[in-house]
């Protein structure tokens, strides 16, 4: 058996370089490079190895390790899960950075690869810089806080260790049931130390993606419930975009006329332009897909965790007999509800139910319905883009969204996160294209948009169109340090910065149940009333990313942001709008509830009052 010495971190790039995945005969890349921050832990080891021989793998710099493993999730997500970056940290905080990505990961059912540095194997060094000693398990490390939001967690103690952990990480980030995050622990030691290795572990090594059927007898029980429906609702989720159906979903609506409801990681399965898209569905939906849910006499969700948003915390499916059939990859999620589960694959079942249901449709008046249900959505949309602004001082949020929404291309590509954006884009955004909405609501994690847009402009290295991060400036001050990548590498994204003082969403959640608005502007304090409810703080987001060298547009009106989109398309070079926001211009719920713990005891009458609102429609949940 011939042998090649390597160090461990060695070792690992040189399998990381040979690893691919096949669909539908079609062959992927997989590992398209390495994202890091250099510390004591990783430095003299992967650094090392990236150093001198990275074999073809690019080493990105980043900022923040949360942020660039946050830019490997949405360049994972963009590529349907065909590609990754792996990310790697130092020990201790560099480590412990990227545990929110991993959970945003795992929570998105994204494959993220972590090779987080370790303590010393040995332990003879101890306690070394930033170790944490637990006295009554010392073969614990801050690394193990990452085993809850990991589908694998490996810590490489010896270097031929490294070959069972290999296959055993790329078995998990290559299942569509079981991804999400990997975490494979190199103590600095081991990254170090040489073994030699097996020639065959590094050849080329092909990954083969299976569309699992669904079983032919839980089909027959699906279609028969299909038929027996005479107001059915398809949910499409983002196990649509993953298993590349949205033709098949296309035409799986068509053939059967049943309109399609989308979730936030489905959204653009089907282009706005549709006939049988009737939107968002659940808290962030529209009210034809709300209406239509309410009225459902059966539930089809494809590709779907049916989480609370989807669901309106399980209060949307109001009909008395409704029944439940989900088409998911991971029984996990196809048996929520009590669903009757089509494990399998979404494109594949699509096909292989429309094949059962033949030539079934449903009613021409329930058809009709749908159409008005969407025009009159269509009407509404109109109405939102077109809100002027009550002042001066900036646009009101659903009308910039409709300005940039009308000047996007069908290439470009928006991302967003968190906030009252997510909710306004759900309603309002419409989409013209698959892949051209890019939402992270599984986590809605603070911090991700300006990271994902990066990772999104690599996953768009050869294709036309613009990136475009919206993101509000609460979560933009919480983390935008891959701005500063993507100006070093002139991978250009164009931030648009909603400034509206503050955490406006929760703080229009919480006067919806009772508050007068607590602790969620940018304000000073004030010393009169020692709270913070003094003036506005005024924050130059311009000034700052034109410090850190990125193109800076200011604008407070129709006019001004018009023209800041159109100089900023021209431009080469990653730009910031900053956009004057009015507080309290965003959507809001329509036919939907979402449930949140209010206070069962209260000195505020509105918040008691609140409370028993709050008790009412918890009785009109549905108990699974």
């Amino acid at each position: 058996m011939k042998t090649i010495q390597l160090t461990v971190a060695q070792a690992l790039l040189r399998f990381l370089a040979n690893q691919y995945v096949v669909l539908d005969q079609q062959e992927y890349r997989f590992v398209h490079g390495v994202f890091g921050i250099f510390g004591h832990g990783n430095v003299t080891g992967l650094g090392e190895a990236l150093e001198y021989d990275a074999y073809g793998l690019p080493y990105y710099q980043g900022h923040n390790e949360q942020g660039m493993a946050h830019a490997a999730i949405a360049f994972a997500k963009q590529k349907n899960r065909l590609g990754i970056f792996a990310c790697t940290s130092s020990i201790g905080p560099g480590a412990t950075n990227m545990i929110t990505a991993a959970a945003t990961a795992t929570t998105n059912r994204i494959p993220l690869l972590l090779l987080p540095g370790d303590i010393f194997s040995c332990r003879q060094p101890d306690p070394v810089l930033q170790q944490l000693e637990v006295e009554h398990d010392y073969t614990i490390s801050v690394n193990d806080c990452f085993k809850p939001v990991s589908r694998y967690w490996d810590r490489i103690t010896r270097p031929e260790q490294l070959m069972t952990a290999c296959l055993n990480a790329f078995r998990v980030l290559t299942d569509t049931a079981q991804t999400g995050a990997v975490t494979l622990c190199l103590p600095q030691d081991v990254q170090a130390e040489s073994y030699a290795y097996p020639e065959h572990f590094f050849a080329k090594r092909m990954w083969h993606i299976n569309r699992d059927p669904v079983s032919q007898q839980v089909l027959e029980e699906a279609a028969n419930l299909l038929r027996q429906a005479k107001q059915p609702l398809l949910i499409a989720g983002g196990g649509v975009h993953y298993s590349l159906a949205t033709q098949a979903l296309a035409k799986f609506a068509e053939t059967h006329g049943i309109p399609v409801a989308e979730t936030q990681a489905g959204k653009s399965a089907l282009p706005w332009g549709h006939p049988n898209n009737v939107g968002g569905i659940g808290v962030t939906g529209s009210a034809a897909a709300n209406q239509l849910a309410a009225e459902a006499d059966l539930i089809f969700a494809v590709g779907s965790r049916l989480q609370d948003f989807t669901t309106a915390s399980k209060w949307a499916f109001k009909h008395p007999e409704v029944k439940m059939i989900h088409l998911n990859v991971n029984r996990f999620d196809s048996l929520k509800m009590d669903s009757l589960s089509l494990k399998g694959d979404a494109k594949y079942g699509l096909e292989q139910l429309s094949a059962i249901l033949g030539n079934y449709k449903t009613s021409i008046v329930y058809q009709e319905k749908s159409r008005v249900l969407k025009q009159a959505w269509q009407d509404e949309i109109t109405k939102w883009y077109s809100i002027p602004p009550k002042t001066t001082a900036g646009m009101h949020q659903t009308s910039a969204i409709g300005l940039l929404n009308q000047f996007a291309t069908a290439q470009d590509v928006i991302v967003c996160a968190a906030g009252s954006l997510p909710g306004d884009l759900h309603r309002l955004w419409c989409s013209k294209q698959p892949k051209d909405y890019h939402l992270e609501y599984a986590y809605s994690c603070m911090g991700y948009e300006v990271a994902g847009g990066l990772g999104i402009r690599l996953a768009k290295e050869n294709s036309p169109g613009e990136v475009y991060v919206l993101v509000g400036d609460g979560s933009y001050i919480m983390l935008h340090s891959e701005l500063l990548t993507s100006i070093q590498e002139k991978k250009k994204i164009t931030v648009i910065i909603f400034d509206n003082h503050g955490y406006q969403c929760i703080r229009n959640l919480q006067e919806a149940h009772g508050s007068k608005g607590f602790g969620n502007e940018f304000r000073y304090r004030n010393p009169e009333t020692e709270k913070l409810d003094g003036d506005y703080i005024a924050i130059d987001f311009c000034q700052y990313a034109g410090a850190l060298g990125a193109k800076t547009f200011s604008a407070e009106s129709e006019d001004s942001f018009q023209s800041a989109l159109v100089e900023a398309k021209k431009s080469t070079q990653t730009c910031v709008i900053a956009l004057a926001v009015l507080p309290k211009t965003m959507t809001y719920g329509y036919q939907t509830w979402w449930r949140v713990g209010v206070a069962e005891v209260s000195q505020s009458a509105q918040v008691q009052e609140a409370y028993v609102g709050m008790c009412e429609e918890v009785e009109k949940v549905r108990v699974y």
